[in-house]
């Protein structure tokens, strides 16, 4: 039988409790919570969340990187990489979403929490790849979607949209290389149709 999730309102209070001063911010928008924790509370800030009677996140259904240098076309004011989390709790049948931001934006950083859920190894191992966050304590933190000898990560703003290398099999030497990218940037402004009767619409 589910469980009657309990209102926002009262959530948001119940994190509030379990975290004390761990929480730094605490927010309710769109009946959504979401709680933002210090890098060097964000271990046990989880932990918390996962074992508290009142919380008990028992599920990481979502982990990823987010690179807030021109986010929303703004310049962000503080540190420039978070990670971002949703927790769920299957027993209680509620949710949250927890934000972390790395002190660090030249090395940026928090705890692992593939400790706490498992489901974590394969997020952190991607926020690792596109964003160059690093997991302390992650026990494999490798590339998972780009190739080994990939350069840079792809996800941060400043990133070219062509990258930096490209690949080529050349046969003369019997292997795959890896050269500057060739290709001039250029940006394509798509065309639009303006017909009046394009694709039988009136």
């Amino acid at each position: 039988m589910t469980a009657v999730a309990i209102r926002p309102e009262e959530l948001k209070k119940n994190i509030a409790a379990a975290l004390g001063s761990k929480a730094r911010q605490i927010t309710l928008a769109l009946d959504e919570v979401t709680v933002t924790v210090a890098a060097a509370d964000y271990l046990e800030s989880m932990r918390i969340l996962r074992d508290s009677d009142a919380c008990k996140f028992e599920q990481l259904i979502d982990l990823c990187g987010v690179d807030y240098s021109t986010y929303a076309d703004a310049v962000q004011e503080g540190p420039r990489y978070a990670v971002v989390s949703h927790l769920l709790s299957v027993s209680l049948n509620q949710r949250v979403r927890v934000k972390v931001f790395c002190a660090d934006d030249d090395f940026p950083m928090v705890a692992s929490v593939a400790e706490l859920w498992n489901s974590a190894n394969w997020y952190e191992r991607e926020a690792f790849d596109l964003f160059g966050i690093v997991f302390d304590g992650h026990n494999d933190l490798r590339r998972i979607l780009t190739d080994y000898g990939f350069i840079g990560y792809p996800f941060r703003k400043d990133f070219p949209l062509s990258g930096h290398v490209e690949m080529r099999y050349d046969a003369e030497q019997r292997r795959v290389v890896y050269e500057p990218v060739s290709i001039e940037p250029r940006e394509i402004t798509p065309r639009i149709i303006r017909e009046d009767k394009y694709g039988g619409l009136h």
